[in-house]
Protein backbone atom coordinates (compact mmCIF):
# COMPACT_ATOMS: atom_id res chain seq x y z
CA UNK A 1 0.00 0.00 0.00
CA UNK A 2 1.28 3.38 -0.67
CA UNK A 3 2.14 5.49 2.16
CA UNK A 4 1.46 9.65 1.80
CA UNK A 5 5.24 11.07 2.07
CA UNK A 6 3.74 14.66 2.30
CA UNK A 7 5.63 15.67 -0.84
CA UNK A 8 3.64 17.31 -3.92
CA UNK A 9 4.49 17.66 -7.30
CA UNK A 10 4.91 21.79 -7.22
CA UNK A 11 3.25 23.85 -4.45
CA UNK A 12 1.09 22.82 -1.82
CA UNK A 13 -2.43 23.80 -3.63
CA UNK A 14 -3.96 23.81 -0.22
CA UNK A 15 -1.38 26.04 1.47
CA UNK A 16 -0.54 28.10 -0.89
CA UNK A 17 -4.44 28.89 -2.54
CA UNK A 18 -6.64 28.30 0.65
CA UNK A 19 -8.39 31.37 0.03
CA UNK A 20 -9.68 30.55 -3.56
CA UNK A 21 -11.08 26.41 -2.16
CA UNK A 22 -14.85 27.97 -1.41
CA UNK A 23 -14.78 27.75 2.47
CA UNK A 24 -17.50 25.13 4.18
CA UNK A 25 -17.38 23.40 0.94
CA UNK A 26 -16.49 19.73 0.53
CA UNK A 27 -13.37 20.26 -1.07
CA UNK A 28 -11.95 22.63 1.74
CA UNK A 29 -13.55 19.92 3.94
CA UNK A 30 -11.42 17.11 2.30
CA UNK A 31 -8.00 19.61 2.20
CA UNK A 32 -8.31 19.51 5.84
CA UNK A 33 -9.52 16.51 7.55
CA UNK A 34 -8.81 14.15 4.55
CA UNK A 35 -6.61 12.04 6.85
CA UNK A 36 -8.48 12.27 9.60
CA UNK A 37 -11.83 10.78 7.66
CA UNK A 38 -9.89 8.25 5.81
CA UNK A 39 -6.91 7.33 7.76
CA UNK A 40 -4.48 5.18 6.12
CA UNK A 41 -4.82 1.65 8.29
CA UNK A 42 -8.67 2.02 7.24
CA UNK A 43 -7.64 0.24 3.68
CA UNK A 44 -4.66 -1.88 5.10
CA UNK A 45 -6.61 -5.04 4.45
CA UNK A 46 -7.22 -4.19 0.93
CA UNK A 47 -3.24 -4.36 0.13
CA UNK A 48 -2.71 -7.64 1.35
CA UNK A 49 1.37 -8.15 -0.26
CA UNK A 50 3.87 -6.23 -0.23
CA UNK A 51 5.40 -7.26 -3.15
CA UNK A 52 5.40 -4.81 -6.49
CA UNK A 53 6.10 -0.74 -6.36
CA UNK A 54 3.16 0.81 -3.90
CA UNK A 55 0.21 2.01 -4.70
CA UNK A 56 -1.14 5.72 -5.45
CA UNK A 57 -2.29 6.45 -1.51
CA UNK A 58 -6.12 5.07 -0.92
CA UNK A 59 -6.58 8.18 1.36
CA UNK A 60 -6.08 9.91 -1.84
CA UNK A 61 -8.16 7.64 -4.20
CA UNK A 62 -11.25 7.35 -1.42
CA UNK A 63 -11.04 11.65 -1.59
CA UNK A 64 -11.53 11.07 -5.13
CA UNK A 65 -14.01 8.52 -5.69
CA UNK A 66 -16.25 10.55 -3.11
CA UNK A 67 -16.17 13.72 -5.01
CA UNK A 68 -16.57 11.31 -8.21
CA UNK A 69 -19.80 9.94 -7.04
CA UNK A 70 -21.01 13.57 -5.70
CA UNK A 71 -20.43 15.30 -8.69
CA UNK A 72 -21.63 11.90 -10.85
CA UNK A 73 -18.73 11.94 -13.01
CA UNK A 74 -16.83 9.61 -15.20
CA UNK A 75 -13.44 8.21 -14.33
CA UNK A 76 -11.93 10.21 -17.41
CA UNK A 77 -14.09 13.40 -15.89
CA UNK A 78 -12.40 12.69 -12.43
CA UNK A 79 -9.41 12.77 -13.74
CA UNK A 80 -9.70 16.07 -15.84
CA UNK A 81 -10.67 18.00 -12.66
CA UNK A 82 -7.85 16.27 -10.50
CA UNK A 83 -5.65 17.70 -13.29
CA UNK A 84 -7.62 21.57 -13.98
CA UNK A 85 -9.44 22.05 -11.04
CA UNK A 86 -7.65 23.65 -7.79
CA UNK A 87 -10.52 22.59 -5.47
CA UNK A 88 -10.19 19.23 -6.26
CA UNK A 89 -6.28 19.49 -6.19
CA UNK A 90 -6.54 20.61 -2.31
CA UNK A 91 -9.31 18.46 -1.57
CA UNK A 92 -6.91 15.21 -2.74
CA UNK A 93 -3.68 16.60 -1.18
CA UNK A 94 -2.24 16.87 -4.78
CA UNK A 95 0.66 19.57 -5.91
CA UNK A 96 -0.49 22.26 -8.38
CA UNK A 97 1.74 20.62 -10.96
CA UNK A 98 0.27 16.99 -10.04
CA UNK A 99 -1.03 15.29 -13.32
CA UNK A 100 -3.02 12.77 -10.77
CA UNK A 101 -2.96 9.18 -12.76
CA UNK A 102 -4.93 7.15 -15.04
CA UNK A 103 -8.29 6.53 -14.89
CA UNK A 104 -8.02 2.99 -14.85
CA UNK A 105 -6.77 3.35 -11.55
CA UNK A 106 -10.16 3.96 -10.64
CA UNK A 107 -11.87 1.11 -12.00
CA UNK A 108 -8.89 -0.84 -10.27
CA UNK A 109 -9.61 0.72 -6.68
CA UNK A 110 -13.38 0.39 -6.62
CA UNK A 111 -12.34 -3.52 -7.74
CA UNK A 112 -10.43 -3.98 -5.03
CA UNK A 113 -13.02 -2.09 -2.44
CA UNK A 114 -15.50 -3.96 -3.44
CA UNK A 115 -14.36 -7.34 -3.44
CA UNK A 116 -13.10 -6.48 -0.09
CA UNK A 117 -14.37 -7.77 3.13
CA UNK A 118 -15.86 -4.06 4.11
CA UNK A 119 -17.05 -2.94 0.61
CA UNK A 120 -19.17 -0.34 2.27
CA UNK A 121 -16.25 1.29 4.81
CA UNK A 122 -16.10 4.62 2.77
CA UNK A 123 -20.10 4.72 3.98
CA UNK A 124 -18.99 3.45 7.60
CA UNK A 125 -16.10 5.82 8.02
CA UNK A 126 -18.85 8.83 6.98
CA UNK A 127 -21.38 6.95 9.66
CA UNK A 128 -18.55 7.04 12.44
CA UNK A 129 -18.12 10.65 11.91
CA UNK A 130 -22.51 11.07 12.26
CA UNK A 131 -22.08 8.90 15.59
CA UNK A 132 -19.14 11.14 16.87
CA UNK A 133 -21.52 13.98 16.28
CA UNK A 134 -24.29 13.18 18.35
CA UNK A 135 -26.28 14.48 15.37
CA UNK A 136 -29.34 11.57 15.55
CA UNK A 137 -28.69 11.63 19.59
CA UNK A 138 -32.69 11.30 20.66
CA UNK A 139 -34.21 11.37 17.10
CA UNK A 140 -36.22 8.08 16.76
CA UNK A 141 -37.74 8.70 13.08
CA UNK A 142 -36.52 6.62 10.37
CA UNK A 143 -38.39 6.73 6.90
CA UNK A 144 -38.40 4.47 4.00
CA UNK A 145 -38.37 4.68 0.69
CA UNK A 146 -37.28 2.95 -2.98
CA UNK A 147 -36.37 4.25 -6.27
CA UNK A 148 -35.40 2.68 -9.70
CA UNK A 149 -32.04 3.50 -11.22
CA UNK A 150 -31.84 2.31 -14.71
CA UNK A 151 -29.17 -0.22 -15.51
CA UNK A 152 -25.96 0.54 -17.48
CA UNK A 153 -27.01 -1.30 -20.66
CA UNK A 154 -29.13 -2.05 -23.29
CA UNK A 155 -32.06 -3.80 -22.87
CA UNK A 156 -31.55 -7.44 -25.58
CA UNK A 157 -34.75 -8.66 -26.94
CA UNK A 158 -34.57 -12.65 -27.26
CA UNK A 159 -32.76 -13.12 -30.35
CA UNK A 160 -29.86 -11.11 -29.27
CA UNK A 161 -29.80 -12.66 -25.74
CA UNK A 162 -29.66 -15.99 -27.26
CA UNK A 163 -27.03 -15.19 -29.81
CA UNK A 164 -24.89 -14.20 -27.17
CA UNK A 165 -25.10 -16.86 -24.49
CA UNK A 166 -24.67 -18.88 -27.28
CA UNK A 167 -21.39 -17.24 -27.58
CA UNK A 168 -20.61 -17.03 -24.40
CA UNK A 169 -20.58 -20.54 -24.25
CA UNK A 170 -18.41 -21.26 -26.94
CA UNK A 171 -15.83 -18.61 -25.93
CA UNK A 172 -15.75 -19.87 -22.35
CA UNK A 173 -16.31 -23.79 -22.76
CA UNK A 174 -13.40 -26.02 -23.40
CA UNK A 175 -14.64 -28.50 -26.74
CA UNK A 176 -17.83 -26.07 -27.50
CA UNK A 177 -16.81 -24.83 -30.56
CA UNK A 178 -16.35 -27.91 -31.93
CA UNK A 179 -19.81 -28.97 -30.47
CA UNK A 180 -21.92 -25.65 -32.21
CA UNK A 181 -19.61 -26.31 -35.39
CA UNK A 182 -21.68 -29.91 -35.56
CA UNK A 183 -25.19 -29.17 -33.82
CA UNK A 184 -26.07 -25.46 -34.12
CA UNK A 185 -27.27 -24.75 -37.68
CA UNK A 186 -29.65 -21.62 -37.15
CA UNK A 187 -26.94 -18.92 -37.83
CA UNK A 188 -23.17 -18.99 -38.24
CA UNK A 189 -22.14 -17.42 -34.25
CA UNK A 190 -19.31 -16.23 -35.33
CA UNK A 191 -20.55 -13.66 -37.43
CA UNK A 192 -21.25 -10.53 -35.13
CA UNK A 193 -24.31 -9.56 -36.20
CA UNK A 194 -27.60 -10.59 -36.50
CA UNK A 195 -28.73 -13.13 -39.02
CA UNK A 196 -30.38 -11.84 -42.10
CA UNK A 197 -33.89 -12.42 -42.60
CA UNK A 198 -37.15 -10.47 -42.96
CA UNK A 199 -37.67 -8.78 -39.99
CA UNK A 200 -40.98 -7.63 -41.01
CA UNK A 201 -42.35 -11.07 -41.61
CA UNK A 202 -43.67 -13.12 -38.16
CA UNK A 203 -43.62 -16.42 -39.97
CA UNK A 204 -39.75 -15.84 -40.36
CA UNK A 205 -39.12 -14.16 -36.87
CA UNK A 206 -40.78 -17.31 -35.14
CA UNK A 207 -38.93 -20.36 -36.98
CA UNK A 208 -35.79 -18.33 -36.12
CA UNK A 209 -36.59 -18.54 -32.78
CA UNK A 210 -37.54 -21.66 -33.16
CA UNK A 211 -34.28 -23.01 -34.77
CA UNK A 212 -32.03 -20.33 -31.94
CA UNK A 213 -33.71 -22.52 -28.90
CA UNK A 214 -33.32 -25.46 -30.66
CA UNK A 215 -29.56 -24.93 -31.37
CA UNK A 216 -29.14 -23.65 -27.68
CA UNK A 217 -30.93 -26.50 -26.31
CA UNK A 218 -28.32 -28.99 -28.51
CA UNK A 219 -25.34 -27.10 -27.17
CA UNK A 220 -26.15 -27.57 -23.97
CA UNK A 221 -26.98 -31.69 -24.38
CA UNK A 222 -23.55 -32.39 -25.99
CA UNK A 223 -21.29 -30.41 -24.31
CA UNK A 224 -18.35 -32.70 -23.26
CA UNK A 225 -18.80 -34.19 -19.55
CA UNK A 226 -15.57 -31.70 -17.73
CA UNK A 227 -15.09 -29.52 -14.52
CA UNK A 228 -16.31 -25.92 -15.47
CA UNK A 229 -14.53 -23.19 -13.95
CA UNK A 230 -16.55 -19.93 -13.19
CA UNK A 231 -16.54 -18.25 -16.21
CA UNK A 232 -17.56 -21.11 -18.28
CA UNK A 233 -19.84 -22.41 -15.78
CA UNK A 234 -21.79 -18.89 -15.42
CA UNK A 235 -21.99 -18.85 -19.41
CA UNK A 236 -23.49 -22.44 -19.42
CA UNK A 237 -25.99 -21.56 -16.93
CA UNK A 238 -26.53 -18.14 -18.60
CA UNK A 239 -27.50 -20.20 -21.92
CA UNK A 240 -29.48 -22.42 -20.36
CA UNK A 241 -31.90 -19.40 -18.62
CA UNK A 242 -31.82 -17.65 -21.98
CA UNK A 243 -32.91 -20.37 -23.97
CA UNK A 244 -36.29 -21.20 -21.22
CA UNK A 245 -37.37 -17.45 -20.22
CA UNK A 246 -38.79 -15.71 -23.20
CA UNK A 247 -40.04 -19.19 -25.28
CA UNK A 248 -43.15 -21.95 -24.83
CA UNK A 249 -43.74 -24.80 -26.86
CA UNK A 250 -45.57 -23.71 -30.22
CA UNK A 251 -49.19 -23.31 -30.29
CA UNK A 252 -50.03 -26.65 -31.70
CA UNK A 253 -47.04 -28.00 -30.24
CA UNK A 254 -47.22 -30.38 -26.78
CA UNK A 255 -43.62 -29.57 -26.06
CA UNK A 256 -41.95 -32.72 -26.84
CA UNK A 257 -41.67 -31.97 -30.63
CA UNK A 258 -38.91 -29.20 -30.07
CA UNK A 259 -41.22 -26.48 -32.11
CA UNK A 260 -40.95 -23.28 -30.10
CA UNK A 261 -42.10 -19.87 -29.95
CA UNK A 262 -41.66 -16.03 -28.07
CA UNK A 263 -43.82 -16.38 -24.87
CA UNK A 264 -46.90 -14.82 -24.87
CA UNK A 265 -46.56 -12.01 -22.33
CA UNK A 266 -43.30 -11.27 -19.84
CA UNK A 267 -41.65 -14.04 -18.00
CA UNK A 268 -41.49 -13.21 -13.87
CA UNK A 269 -37.70 -12.33 -13.04
CA UNK A 270 -37.16 -11.55 -16.64
CA UNK A 271 -32.95 -11.29 -17.09
CA UNK A 272 -33.07 -8.20 -19.40
CA UNK A 273 -29.42 -8.19 -21.04
CA UNK A 274 -26.67 -10.98 -20.79
CA UNK A 275 -24.15 -7.56 -20.59
CA UNK A 276 -26.05 -7.59 -16.52
CA UNK A 277 -27.62 -10.99 -15.96
CA UNK A 278 -28.86 -9.27 -12.53
CA UNK A 279 -30.55 -6.13 -13.86
CA UNK A 280 -34.91 -6.99 -14.13
CA UNK A 281 -37.96 -5.54 -15.47
CA UNK A 282 -38.88 -3.26 -12.61
CA UNK A 283 -42.37 -2.20 -12.22
CA UNK A 284 -42.48 1.02 -9.23
CA UNK A 285 -46.27 1.37 -10.03
CA UNK A 286 -48.70 -0.65 -12.32
CA UNK A 287 -48.34 1.84 -15.51
CA UNK A 288 -44.84 2.43 -15.16
CA UNK A 289 -41.79 0.07 -15.66
CA UNK A 290 -38.08 0.67 -16.03
CA UNK A 291 -34.73 -1.64 -16.76
CA UNK A 292 -32.44 -1.97 -13.62
CA UNK A 293 -32.44 -2.21 -10.21
CA UNK A 294 -33.75 -0.36 -7.27
CA UNK A 295 -31.80 1.42 -5.09
CA UNK A 296 -33.35 1.41 -1.12
CA UNK A 297 -33.22 3.75 1.37
CA UNK A 298 -33.30 4.60 5.33
CA UNK A 299 -33.31 8.36 6.27
CA UNK A 300 -33.45 10.36 9.72
CA UNK A 301 -36.30 12.91 8.56
CA UNK A 302 -35.05 16.21 10.97
CA UNK A 303 -31.51 16.56 9.38
CA UNK A 304 -31.90 13.95 6.18
CA UNK A 305 -29.15 12.12 6.83
CA UNK A 306 -28.76 8.60 4.96
CA UNK A 307 -28.65 6.00 7.91
CA UNK A 308 -28.84 2.97 5.83
CA UNK A 309 -28.64 2.04 1.82
CA UNK A 310 -29.28 -1.15 -0.56
CA UNK A 311 -29.12 -1.80 -4.02
CA UNK A 312 -31.17 -5.14 -4.72
CA UNK A 313 -32.24 -6.29 -8.24
CA UNK A 314 -35.66 -5.18 -9.21
CA UNK A 315 -38.08 -8.20 -9.00
CA UNK A 316 -38.30 -11.22 -6.80
CA UNK A 317 -40.05 -11.35 -3.05
CA UNK A 318 -36.62 -11.27 -1.30
CA UNK A 319 -36.47 -7.90 -2.62
CA UNK A 320 -39.30 -6.81 -2.11
CA UNK A 321 -39.35 -2.94 -0.27
CA UNK A 322 -40.97 -4.68 3.46
CA UNK A 323 -38.47 -7.01 3.19
CA UNK A 324 -35.61 -4.86 2.56
CA UNK A 325 -37.22 -2.43 4.73
CA UNK A 326 -36.53 -5.24 7.69
CA UNK A 327 -32.58 -4.98 6.79
CA UNK A 328 -32.09 -1.21 6.85
CA UNK A 329 -33.06 -1.07 10.29
CA UNK A 330 -31.43 -3.84 11.43
CA UNK A 331 -28.76 -2.46 13.19
CA UNK A 332 -30.84 0.12 15.66
CA UNK A 333 -30.58 -0.19 18.81
CA UNK A 334 -33.80 1.69 19.65
CA UNK A 335 -37.65 1.58 19.01
CA UNK A 336 -38.50 4.11 16.24
CA UNK A 337 -40.88 5.30 14.66
CA UNK A 338 -40.51 4.28 11.13
CA UNK A 339 -42.14 6.17 8.01
CA UNK A 340 -43.41 4.11 4.89
CA UNK A 341 -45.82 4.09 1.82
CA UNK A 342 -47.86 1.14 1.11
CA UNK A 343 -44.89 -0.86 0.12
CA UNK A 344 -43.43 -1.73 3.35
CA UNK A 345 -47.27 -2.22 4.44
CA UNK A 346 -47.18 -5.85 4.63
CA UNK A 347 -48.70 -8.29 7.03
CA UNK A 348 -44.90 -9.80 7.81
CA UNK A 349 -43.61 -6.44 8.06
CA UNK A 350 -45.59 -5.10 10.66
CA UNK A 351 -45.39 -7.70 12.32
CA UNK A 352 -41.62 -8.00 12.87
CA UNK A 353 -41.68 -4.31 13.05
CA UNK A 354 -44.14 -5.08 15.86
CA UNK A 355 -42.48 -6.95 17.05
CA UNK A 356 -39.06 -5.00 17.44
CA UNK A 357 -40.71 -2.68 19.27
CA UNK A 358 -40.79 -0.15 16.74
CA UNK A 359 -43.93 2.65 16.59
CA UNK A 360 -45.00 2.02 12.44
CA UNK A 361 -46.48 4.93 10.41
CA UNK A 362 -46.61 3.03 7.45
CA UNK A 363 -49.46 3.71 5.08
CA UNK A 364 -51.81 0.29 4.41
CA UNK A 365 -52.78 -0.31 0.96
CA UNK A 366 -55.99 0.26 -0.35
CA UNK A 367 -58.75 -2.53 -0.39
CA UNK A 368 -60.14 -3.40 -3.47
CA UNK A 369 -63.87 -4.68 -3.93
CA UNK A 370 -64.90 -7.28 -5.70
CA UNK A 371 -67.60 -5.29 -7.06
CA UNK A 372 -67.04 -1.72 -7.91
CA UNK A 373 -68.14 0.50 -5.28
CA UNK A 374 -69.49 -2.87 -2.96
CA UNK A 375 -68.68 -4.35 0.01
CA UNK A 376 -64.20 -4.55 1.15
CA UNK A 377 -62.85 -7.06 3.32
CA UNK A 378 -63.70 -4.26 6.21
CA UNK A 379 -67.38 -4.79 5.93
CA UNK A 380 -66.95 -8.58 6.77
CA UNK A 381 -66.50 -8.97 10.87
CA UNK A 382 -63.79 -11.42 10.70
CA UNK A 383 -62.89 -13.57 13.97
CA UNK A 384 -59.61 -14.81 13.81
CA UNK A 385 -59.73 -17.01 16.94
CA UNK A 386 -63.18 -18.00 17.02
CA UNK A 387 -62.36 -18.84 12.93
CA UNK A 388 -65.73 -17.47 11.80
CA UNK A 389 -66.56 -14.80 9.23
CA UNK A 390 -69.69 -12.80 8.91
CA UNK A 391 -71.32 -11.24 5.93
CA UNK A 392 -72.54 -7.72 5.66
CA UNK A 393 -75.55 -9.82 5.04
CA UNK A 394 -75.42 -11.68 8.72
CA UNK A 395 -74.84 -15.38 7.29
CA UNK A 396 -71.82 -16.60 9.26
CA UNK A 397 -69.24 -19.54 7.92
CA UNK A 398 -66.69 -20.95 8.99
CA UNK A 399 -62.72 -20.42 8.00
CA UNK A 400 -60.80 -22.84 6.52
CA UNK A 401 -58.26 -24.49 8.76
CA UNK A 402 -59.12 -22.97 12.00
CA UNK A 403 -55.79 -23.18 13.52
CA UNK A 404 -53.51 -22.14 10.58
CA UNK A 405 -53.46 -18.13 11.87
CA UNK A 406 -50.58 -18.29 10.24
CA UNK A 407 -51.78 -19.55 7.23
CA UNK A 408 -53.59 -18.12 4.03
CA UNK A 409 -57.51 -19.26 4.71
CA UNK A 410 -60.58 -18.87 2.77
CA UNK A 411 -64.06 -18.14 4.24
CA UNK A 412 -66.17 -19.34 1.20
CA UNK A 413 -70.13 -18.50 1.47
CA UNK A 414 -71.54 -20.40 -1.56
CA UNK A 415 -74.88 -21.56 -1.85
CA UNK A 416 -75.44 -18.62 0.90
CA UNK A 417 -75.36 -15.54 -1.34
CA UNK A 418 -78.12 -17.37 -3.70
CA UNK A 419 -81.33 -15.32 -3.75
CA UNK A 420 -79.48 -12.43 -1.56
CA UNK A 421 -80.48 -9.02 -1.75
CA UNK A 422 -76.78 -7.73 -0.98
CA UNK A 423 -75.20 -10.24 -3.53
CA UNK A 424 -74.62 -7.32 -6.73
CA UNK A 425 -72.81 -4.92 -4.26
CA UNK A 426 -70.51 -8.22 -2.89
CA UNK A 427 -69.38 -10.83 -5.83
CA UNK A 428 -69.98 -11.19 -9.12
CA UNK A 429 -68.69 -14.88 -8.90
CA UNK A 430 -71.11 -17.53 -9.53
CA UNK A 431 -69.96 -19.83 -7.21
CA UNK A 432 -70.63 -16.94 -4.51
CA UNK A 433 -68.29 -14.90 -2.70
CA UNK A 434 -64.84 -16.45 -1.24
CA UNK A 435 -62.78 -14.54 1.08
CA UNK A 436 -58.94 -14.89 1.79
CA UNK A 437 -57.84 -13.85 5.15
CA UNK A 438 -53.95 -13.84 5.06
CA UNK A 439 -51.62 -13.69 8.11
CA UNK A 440 -51.42 -11.01 10.35
CA UNK A 441 -55.56 -10.25 9.34
CA UNK A 442 -55.63 -8.14 12.41
CA UNK A 443 -52.87 -5.98 12.54
CA UNK A 444 -53.41 -4.91 9.26
CA UNK A 445 -57.12 -4.28 10.00
CA UNK A 446 -56.36 -2.54 13.00
CA UNK A 447 -53.70 -0.52 10.68
CA UNK A 448 -56.48 0.67 8.47
CA UNK A 449 -58.19 2.14 11.37
CA UNK A 450 -55.76 3.77 12.94
CA UNK A 451 -55.03 5.40 9.29
CA UNK A 452 -58.36 6.59 8.91
CA UNK A 453 -59.66 7.61 11.93
CA UNK A 454 -56.42 9.04 13.91
CA UNK A 455 -55.85 12.28 13.67
CA UNK A 456 -52.59 12.27 15.58
CA UNK A 457 -51.29 9.36 13.40
CA UNK A 458 -52.54 11.43 10.20
CA UNK A 459 -50.71 14.40 11.26
CA UNK A 460 -47.00 12.57 12.02
CA UNK A 461 -47.63 10.82 8.69
CA UNK A 462 -48.09 13.83 6.70
CA UNK A 463 -44.92 15.51 8.21
CA UNK A 464 -42.31 12.85 8.47
CA UNK A 465 -43.07 11.17 5.09
CA UNK A 466 -42.16 13.69 2.68
CA UNK A 467 -38.97 14.19 3.74
CA UNK A 468 -37.47 10.97 2.41
CA UNK A 469 -38.59 12.19 -1.43
CA UNK A 470 -35.99 14.78 -0.95
CA UNK A 471 -33.60 12.16 -0.12
CA UNK A 472 -34.44 10.10 -3.64
CA UNK A 473 -33.96 13.47 -5.31
CA UNK A 474 -30.88 14.39 -3.66
CA UNK A 475 -29.82 10.58 -4.65
CA UNK A 476 -30.42 10.88 -8.62
CA UNK A 477 -29.82 14.00 -8.76
CA UNK A 478 -26.63 15.05 -11.04
CA UNK A 479 -27.73 12.24 -13.87
CA UNK A 480 -27.28 9.32 -11.06
CA UNK A 481 -30.65 8.05 -12.48
CA UNK A 482 -28.51 5.90 -14.16
CA UNK A 483 -26.06 3.42 -13.02
CA UNK A 484 -22.37 3.38 -14.32
CA UNK A 485 -21.55 -0.66 -13.37
CA UNK A 486 -23.27 -3.36 -14.13
CA UNK A 487 -23.72 -5.87 -11.12
CA UNK A 488 -25.55 -5.89 -7.61
CA UNK A 489 -22.03 -6.13 -6.11
CA UNK A 490 -20.57 -3.02 -8.20
CA UNK A 491 -23.39 -0.93 -7.74
CA UNK A 492 -24.50 -1.57 -4.12
CA UNK A 493 -20.62 -0.19 -3.74
CA UNK A 494 -21.43 2.55 -5.45
CA UNK A 495 -24.60 3.22 -3.71
CA UNK A 496 -22.82 3.31 -0.32
CA UNK A 497 -20.62 5.58 -1.20
CA UNK A 498 -22.92 8.00 -3.20
CA UNK A 499 -24.90 8.24 0.34
CA UNK A 500 -21.80 8.33 2.26
CA UNK A 501 -20.66 11.94 0.15
CA UNK A 502 -24.37 12.87 0.60
CA UNK A 503 -23.98 12.54 4.49
CA UNK A 504 -20.88 14.14 4.09
CA UNK A 505 -22.02 17.16 2.59
CA UNK A 506 -25.34 17.65 4.80
CA UNK A 507 -23.16 16.81 8.04
CA UNK A 508 -20.64 19.96 6.26
CA UNK A 509 -23.57 22.11 5.88
CA UNK A 510 -24.55 21.79 9.37
CA UNK A 511 -21.35 23.06 10.49
CA UNK A 512 -19.02 19.63 10.80
CA UNK A 513 -15.36 20.18 12.10
CA UNK A 514 -12.57 18.35 14.07
CA UNK A 515 -11.16 20.09 17.20
CA UNK A 516 -8.60 18.31 19.58
CA UNK A 517 -9.40 15.06 17.18
CA UNK A 518 -13.10 15.01 17.95
CA UNK A 519 -15.67 15.47 15.15
CA UNK A 520 -18.47 17.94 16.69
CA UNK A 521 -21.10 20.34 14.57
CA UNK A 522 -20.89 24.58 15.23
CA UNK A 523 -24.68 23.86 14.80
CA UNK A 524 -26.89 22.32 17.54
CA UNK A 525 -30.20 20.87 15.22
CA UNK A 526 -30.90 20.77 11.27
Amino acid sequence: MGEWAGETVGPDVWETCQELVPAGSVFAFLAEHRGALFPAEMFADMYPSANGRPSMPPQILASAITLQVLHGLSDFETVQELRCDLRWKAACGLGLHDMAFDPSLLAYFRRRLSRSTRPNRVFEAVREVVKATGVLKGKHRRALDSTVLDDAVATQDTVTQLLAAVRAVVREVPGAAQVAAVECTAHDYTDPGKPRIAWNDQAAREALVDALVTDALRLLGHLPEQQLGEKAANAVGLLALVAGQDVEPAEDSDGRDGRWRITQGTAPNRMVSTMDPEARHVHKTRSHQQDGYKAHLAIEPETGLYTAVALRPGAGPEHHEAQVGLDLLADENSPLDVFGDTAYSTGDARHNLGQAGHRLFLKPAPLRPAVPGGFTLDDFAIDTLAATVTCPQGHTVPLSDPSGQHHQRKASFKDLCTGCPLRKRCTKAKAGRILTIRPHHDLQTAARHQAATDPDWQADYRRWRPPVERAVAWLVHHGNRRLRYRGTIKNDTWLHTRAAALNLRRLINLGLTRTNGIWHLTTATA
